[in-house]
């Protein structure tokens, strides 16, 4: 990988010429299977070495990592080969052992993320450290709790901060383990600029095969890094394991990434650009035109049905609504998880002035 662009805060300290790269397996296992990946990450464009300590899972039975012990296997990995070491703390605990150990970066998980009492006392815990401290998003697509969680670290007096996108769950069935939500991670980066700002494509995929095309997506919004899972024997891991490469791949994959220009400065290119962003300028105010258009054909529905007193939701109407856009969507290029997203919400915005109507 390459990097044309300025590396922010903390970044800085680690002078690098390609976005910081975080990797190692999901969950240390033993001390030979974390020794042996922090061996064949060295001397890579591998800064960061990551491996879960503490697991928290969904459901009781499954592997919850090995605990305390793990961290002089981190130990060992820092005196052999160099490379930072991280880890995710979800208590206080976690944080005073991690810490004990001299683990470089500390994490915050999506399960913590979600419940302002344990960011709390986490950054209770961590208050005026020199540490890194990365903040994951909460499993939900709840901007305003990422933002707390933030905004509580900053209060804590910790000065090295970032934050990692692992992508959201969803009630709805999509070819990723956690959707993507790109327009939520914009949008933090867009209230706080300065922050640093990973991707984990490895939650976001549940899958090796697409951690490629997630990883360059994520290059291509300006992420600063990525924060990747690597094993030695993907498929055996204790937890995770679709979703696991091995080093061998994981040096090819940080070989095959593409780094964008943030800009240029030829005139042919400017002139263009800005010919092609007026047409968008106007295509984005001809679909604002047509959704109000349809609102009012709502409201005139709505209307009808008051009259009638007819139930607002028609089933039947919208099964065929859905399923004929996203044909006609397929046909115009637009994906099916695209369309269905648009049409729910349009959908949506069409029961809520029909109610209005009915309740007034």
């Amino acid at each position: 990988m390459k990097n044309n662009k300025k590396l922010r805060t903390w970044l800085d300290d680690f002078n690098l010429s390609h976005p910081l790269v975080i990797a190692g397996p999901c969950s240390a296992e033993t001390e030979k299977q974390v020794l042996t990946i922090a061996h064949e990450l060295k001397d890579t464009d591998v800064s960061i070495f990551r491996a879960g300590i503490w697991k928290p899972r969904t459901r009781p039975g499954m592997f919850e990592g090995v605990g305390a012990i793990g961290l002089k296997w981190l130990k060992k990995v820092k005196e052999e080969t160099g490379l930072m070491t991280t880890t995710e703390v979800a208590n206080a605990n976690h944080v005073k052992l991690a810490i004990e150990n001299d683990v470089d970066v500390l994490w915050i998980g999506a399960r913590s993320t979600v419940s302002p009492f344990i960011v709390q006392e986490i950054a209770d815990a961590l208050e005026g450290t020199d540490k890194i401290v990365l903040l994951k998003n909460p499993v939900n697509p709840d901007l305003s709790l990422w933002y707390g969680g933030i905004e509580r670290l900053y209060s804590s007096n910790i000065k090295k901060l970032g934050v990692i996108h692992r992508g959201f769950s969803s009630y709805s069935k999509s070819k990723y383990r956690n959707n993507p939500e790109w327009q939520i991670p914009i949008e933090l980066q867009n209230k706080f600029p300065d922050l640093p700002l990973i991707c984990d494509p490895s939650h976001i995929c549940g899958r090796r095969d697409l951690i490629h095309d997630v990883s360059q997506k994520a290059l291509d919004l300006n992420f600063d890094g990525l924060m990747i899972e690597s094993h030695i024997d993907p498929d055996n891991a204790w937890s995770d394991a679709a979703q696991q490469i091995t080093p061998k791949k994981l040096i090819q994959l940080m070989k095959e990434l593409k780094i964008r220009k943030l800009s240029v400065n030829q005139e042919d290119y400017i002139k263009n650009l800005e010919k092609l962003r007026t047409k968008i300028d106007s295509a984005d105010n001809d679909i604002l035109d047509i959704l109000g258009k349809r609102m009012k054909i709502s409201d005139d529905i709505g209307k009808l049905k008051k009259k009638e007193n007819v139930a607002i939701l028609q089933s039947k109407r919208w099964n065929e609504i859905l399923g004929k856009m996203i044909l006609e969507g397929k046909e115009r290029g637009l994906s099916e998880e695209f369309v269905l997203k648009i049409f729910k919400a349009i959908h949506q915005e069409s029961i809520n002035h029909q109610e209005k109507i009915i309740k007034d």
